[in-house]
């Protein structure tokens, strides 16, 4: 493999998995169709199929000249083979592999496959303007948020080398995220700085264009939101930290959710807190785990109450992925207000970051074959959630320009 082509390569795989002969290694077939004679075969299928095409895979991802063979071998898999059967001795057993290759790509593995393919190709492709995003399916988005990588590009069976690589993938996503939209954010400042200076001579300035998916309107009230001080000159990680130290540390664990209570429910919008919502926060915080309730509260406490306070506000896993409450905070409160509702919860206790992203790979795997013009809402939302995280857990630092 290491002297062979993706091409030739693409072509052994092709001839083994897909077609079913032409393979020039005899010992091989003939190992392949003693897998394929066992009846757990549908079973397991899925794992070996998966693990050849990550062997090349791993091979050319360390090669970014190599790595655009990889949509093509992703490609390659929903090929229908249109070829007969010459070798009669075998027809039963390229039957059985072709039903089994097919049965491929109702897998999850297959789909992380997919979502892979769709990352590299973007990594080697310009970036989608707003009009040509909303042309695509949700699931050919998923290059712009990091966050979702390693729920949406690792399975079980992965390696530990993909692992690595899919982490590695998502630093770099975000460090040129985060790097694009500081440069979009001192254009804008000096365009305003110019403006207010009377000067018009704009083509001076090199255009920075938006890194999002937002109009230039909306990406300005989302930094405002999230890098601005706030109300009394307090920033979403002020008014985390200053929960954390005024919350007594030897406080029941009782006592902590009704303090978590009034800090979520201060920054919820009155004309909808006074609504159903209210009473449904502080029931479900108030009920969650109280045979704790007069235990002194942990982190492990605080890791439980506020990975629950998610299953409520984006999706519960374990509830048939329903999702209505986070539907209906985003139809009353804007996606901006439903993001900063979340980051608060997250910054109060940064270890369920994991579990956020798990929710929200969830939600992309819902509607990820939706027209993206279908699910605008959502797509806003993983914007708003892209410039939150990058601003409160990146290296962006807006302080200095005022996030004009």
């Amino acid at each position: 493999m290491a002297v062979e082509s993706p091409d030739a390569m693409i072509d052994r795989f092709q001839a083994l998995f897909l077609d079913g002969f032409g393979y020039p290694d005899r010992d091989v077939v003939a190992s392949l169709d003693r897998l394929l004679s066992c009846y757990e075969i549908e079973d397991y299928f899925r794992f070996i199929l998966n693990r050849c095409c990550h062997i090349l895979i791993n091979r050319w991802q360390t090669n970014t000249q190599l790595q655009p063979a990889i949509p093509l071998l992703v490609e390659l898999l929903e090929t229908t083979p249109t070829e007969r059967m010459s070798e009669l001795s075998r027809s039963r057993s390229v039957r059985r592999l072709r039903q089994v290759t097919q049965g491929f790509l109702d897998t999850e593995q297959y789909l992380a496959l997919k979502r892979l393919a769709r990352v590299i190709e973007a990594r080697h492709s310009a970036l989608p303007r707003n009009r040509q995003a909303m042309a695509v399916p949700l699931g050919a988005l998923i290059n712009r948020y990091p966050y979702l990588y390693e729920h949406c590009l690792v399975t079980e069976d992965s390696d530990l080398q993909h692992q690595q690589y899919v982490r590695t993938m998502q630093a770099e996503a975000q460090h040129k995220f985060e790097v694009n939209l500081s440069h979009y954010v001192t254009y804008r400042v000096r365009q305003g700085r110019m403006h207010r200076q009377g000067q018009t001579d704009f083509e001076r300035l090199r255009v920075v264009p938006n890194p999002t998916l937002l109009n230039d309107q909306d990406l300005v009230s989302s930094l405002k939101q999230f890098a601005r001080r706030r109300d009394h000159g307090q920033s979403y990680r002020d008014g985390a930290q200053r929960f954390l130290l005024a919350h007594n540390q030897g406080a029941s664990f009782r006592q902590f959710k009704e303090d978590l209570f009034e800090y979520i429910i201060a920054d919820v919008d009155s004309s909808y807190s006074q609504r159903q919502f209210k009473a449904m926060l502080h029931d479900h915080l108030l009920t969650a785990f109280a045979d704790s309730d007069g235990k002194p509260v942990d982190d492990f406490l605080k890791v439980r109450t506020c990975s629950n306070l998610f299953n409520l506000l984006v999706m519960d896993p374990s509830a048939g992925r329903q999702h209505y409450v986070f539907l209906d905070l985003i139809n009353n409160l804007g996606p901006i207000h439903t993001t900063g509702l979340l980051l608060r919860i997250l910054l109060i206790c940064q270890k369920v970051r994991p579990f956020l992203d798990r929710r929200f790979s969830m939600l992309f795997n819902h509607y990820e074959t939706a027209s993206s013009e279908t699910v605008a809402w959502l797509v806003n939302m993983f914007e708003n959630i892209n410039i939150a995280l990058s601003l409160n857990f990146g290296s962006v630092d807006l302080s200095h320009t005022g996030a004009r």
